[in-house]
């Protein structure tokens, strides 16, 4: 795949709210680590972050959906803590504003959770 790092991690933060919808439905979600020489690194958290069907999750849903969208040779990683799933130092992170985003739309996501549950009485 002749792609930069970058261009890859950026791909792939445009169309993660588009994956994300199967893993939001099961309680959790999805965080883009960083990407290099064509793999894709990200976070399974919440419900999916330990849930013992994360592989299946990463591979069947996340990979196939990324590889229909951006290339069919993306990889994608589970970075859960294994020795196997890590991410190397030099991939590429992006930019502090990509965090600052990510945050922002974390924050929104749980306010609105919130507004459900009180608009319920939870």
């Amino acid at each position: 795949m002749h792609f930069l790092d970058e261009d890859i991690y950026e791909a792939v933060k445009n169309y993660l709210p588009k994956v994300s919808e199967y893993v939001n439905s099961h309680g959790g979600d999805i965080k883009l680590l960083g990407a290099k020489e064509g793999t894709v690194y990200i976070e399974l958290t919440g419900a999916c972050g330990g849930c013992s069907m994360s592989l299946m999750t990463t591979k069947i849903v996340v990979q196939k959906k990324l590889r229909e969208l951006i290339h069919p040779e993306l990889v994608v990683t589970n970075v859960d803590g294994t020795p196997e799933n890590k991410m190397p130092e030099d991939a590429y992170i992006g930019t502090k504003k990509d965090d600052e985003d990510h945050a922002s739309m974390e924050e929104e996501k749980h306010g609105m959770l919130d507004n459900i549950k009180n608009m319920i009485g939870l």
